[in-house]
């Protein structure tokens, strides 16, 4: 059984996300929430490739403190899945500190998904309702840190309002600075804006240049795919930490300095999910098709993917049709290139 965590400088969210320009020269590295593919995993292979912080997929605040079934299925964790962070979906505060209560002292921090574009989600009045609820966003984080302090890290993850209303979105953010919140992370994109749609650098920008004095971090998320990505992003928005999702399904490697999804991080992942478990086949498949996508893995390959029957399957598949290693095998997760068989 899991001991509950004390914060200390090597998995602080808030200490990693304030520092890391200083002390490694870049902003922090952030893995974003991703709906089901953020789970142990895929977050441990993250870390193992530079990744500061990840994030869990979203947890339904309401689900998970009602439903034991949710809580098995919502949440893995274990030693060396830190620094952490839980996102909540939620919409009132009640199920927001009863969650934490249940899930707080495992992790590293909570963040409150103020984003989802999802209509079912919002009309929930979760996920991107919030910002256009102000009021219970400063409720939420006035009553978590007045309960918790220091002892809990809590984060709000926004996107921005229309873009005839920039100062909608800053006077949101001063009033969740005032309130106590840790750090805030900005998607740059409005509710109905599509992931196909350029990030709005601008906005993000604006928000960081007008709380400079509310010492207080900004996270910057949205299309970072790169090292050089990451680093345009902080350049522009002067942020202190860039969250990646999408490039880092595709590359879990990203933040390592890969432009590709190495081999050997293929093999470490299927690693993982052979020791860590709980992972369901098809999500799996579709962290593998993602990676070996991303590698111009040969698409005839590509169809064979999804068509395997079991995790055994799969790594007889791979081993088949690539030089594939195992753990505790010489050369593995070294490998860079496609390893194809002759």
């Amino acid at each position: 059984m899991l001991e509950p965590k004390r914060l200390t400088v090597e998995n602080d969210p808030l200490h990693i996300i304030k520092t890391r320009l200083q002390t490694h020269g870049r902003p922090a590295t952030i893995s974003g929430p991703m709906v089901r593919y953020s789970k142990l995993p895929f977050r441990q292979l993250c870390h193992y490739y530079n990744t500061d912080i990840t994030y869990t997929p979203m947890i339904l605040a309401r689900e998970f403190v009602r439903n034991r079934n949710a809580r098995i299925a919502d949440f893995t964790t274990n030693l060396a899945d830190s620094p952490v962070v839980a996102q909540v979906g939620v919409n009132n505060t009640t199920d927001l500190l009863r969650v934490i209560e249940m899930i707080g002292p495992f992790v590293d921090g909570i963040s409150v998904n103020c984003g989802c574009p999802i209509k079912e989600q919002v009309r929930e009045g979760i996920g991107c309702a919030l910002i256009y609820n102000e009021d219970l966003m400063v409720d939420m984080v006035k009553t978590v840190k007045c309960k918790y302090g220091s002892r809990l890290r809590l984060e709000m993850k926004i996107r921005i309002h229309e873009h005839d209303k920039p100062l909608r979105t800053l006077r949101l953010c001063e009033r969740l600075c005032d309130a106590g919140v840790d750090w805030i992370t900005v998607h740059g994109r409005l509710k109905s804006t599509r992931s196909s749609q350029p990030v709005d650098l601008n906005a993000i920008k604006y928000i960081v240049d007008g709380l400079k004095g509310k010492n207080v971090p900004i996270v910057a998320n949205g299309d970072c795919f790169t090292v050089a990505d990451m680093e345009r992003i902080q350049s522009f928005t002067g942020c202190h930490g860039v969250m990646s999702a999408r490039g880092l399904l595709s590359n879990p490697a990203l933040f390592a300095g890969y432009n590709k999804c190495p081999w050997g991080c293929l093999e470490r992942f299927v690693y993982y999910c052979v020791e860590i478990g709980g992972l369901p086949l098809q999500l799996i498949l579709h962290h593998v098709y993602c990676m070996m996508e991303n590698m111009q893995v040969m698409r005839r390959y590509l169809k064979q993917i999804m068509s395997l029957s079991s995790i055994i399957d799969l790594i007889l598949w791979l081993e088949t049709n690539f030089e594939f290693s195992r753990y505790g095998e010489e050369g593995f997760g070294a490998r860079v290139d496609v390893p194809y068989r002759k």
